[in-house]
């Protein structure tokens, strides 16, 4: 029985720290993790890769904010977060397509612009959280924040970033599609950047927010059914008492025993939380195994094949997931929304608590 593995893989992996993003740059990046999404193809796993984009959405916006600065958004209009979000979906997905098909054929990988659903009323349209953009120094991000209305928080260490909406998935659009071409057996690349975020009465009205990787990672591995979540980080495992004497990696564990630890606050909400989180929702919703580690561990930690290796992340004391019968190849109906004028959603300012710079166990991998 062939098994579908599903990886998110973060926009910093495709624009490295102390890079600028430029294309040589991301192309790079892109063929490494080609590589590495290749040993898991050599293995016999089906794969569908879900990326970030902040680095890449970010620097998007600023290119917007420079045009207005200049007076030369008449010429350049000023698009929205949502629809920047789109662009990077087709940079990114194009880039690993690319590098995929240079190793395994033409047409092996396919990339899918994604929308996903979110809800009006999520909370999260009040408090944003989603670190998006470059990193910069206290002084630069109060500047850049009160010239462009923005919310900057600390990030990792490493400075400051703007944060924006980070709403959760509810639903994805495509997923049909994406499904017909894992059953053709494509690699497919969907919901970048989390997805274009939508609504559900309007499916064609954008929404100014970043949806985050994992959560969407998780969303589409429970609906095609998938066995395995692969999470890639910058470091080999994950680590208790991350940057104290008595630090320690995990390598095998159960659901429950992760699911102490991030009760215990072993794992920072800005850093490795989100990732844990991700992988315990994906196992208490019927998948096999998460993995948590580097891309060069990748596949051997997905095979469980001794040392060196990742986290990996298992349910215990339940049955195994079966993989979902092949529907017959259709042309999916096109998708009508029903005729309803959501309500406008209105953010009421909001002004977030200070951050406490907290001790993380690696940069973002978003």
């Amino acid at each position: 029985m062939t098994k579908i593995a599903v990886v998110a893989l973060g926009g910093n992996a495709l624009t490295r720290a102390g890079q600028a993003g430029t294309y040589d740059e991301m192309t790079a990046n892109a063929a490494a993790m080609a590589t590495a999404v290749s040993d898991v193809l050599d293995a016999g796993w089906r794969v569908v890769i879900v990326h970030g984009n902040g680095p890449q959405v970010g620097n998007l916006a600023l290119q917007q904010e420079a045009a207005l600065r200049h007076e030369a958004s008449a010429m350049v209009p000023v698009q929205p977060l949502a629809v920047l979000g789109a662009m990077t979906q087709g940079l990114l997905g194009s880039l690993l397509a690319r590098s995929i098909d240079l190793l395994r054929g033409r047409g092996t990988a396919a990339a899918l612009v994604t929308h996903v659903i979110v809800d009006p009323a999520d909370p999260a349209f009040g408090v944003p959280s989603k670190p998006i953009g470059p990193f910069f120094e206290p002084a630069e991000a109060q500047r850049l924040a009160r010239r462009g209305g923005w919310v900057v928080q600390p990030d990792s260490g490493r400075g400051y970033r703007r944060v924006v909406a980070s709403p959760h998935p509810a639903g994805v659009i495509e997923i049909d599609a994406l499904r017909a071409l894992v059953d053709a057996g494509h690699l497919v690349i969907a919901a970048g950047g989390g997805g274009i975020p939508v609504l559900a009465a309007d499916t064609c009205r954008p929404v100014d927010a970043v949806i985050d990787k994992d959560r969407a990672a998780c969303l589409i591995a429970g609906q095609l059914g998938a066995q395995a979540l692969l999470l890639v980080t910058a470091v080999d495992r994950v680590m208790l008492d991350y940057g104290t004497p008595q630090q320690s990696s995990l390598g095998t564990i159960t659901a429950g025993e992760a699911a102490r630890h991030l009760a215990e606050g072993q794992f920072p909400p800005g850093s490795m939380g989100p990732k844990i989180e991700a992988a315990l929702r994906f196992l208490d919703e019927g998948g096999e195994l998460a993995v948590v580690t580097s891309p060069a561990l990748l596949a051997a930690t997905l095979g469980g094949r001794g040392e060196p290796a990742g986290t990996r992340i298992e349910r215990v004391g339940a049955p195994a997931r079966t993989e979902p019968a092949s529907p017959a190849p259709v042309t999916p109906a096109p998708v009508t929304p029903a005729p309803v004028t959501p309500a406008p959603v209105t953010s009421a300012p909001v002004t977030p608590a200070p951050v406490t710079r907290a001790v993380t166990q690696t940069g973002p991998a978003r």
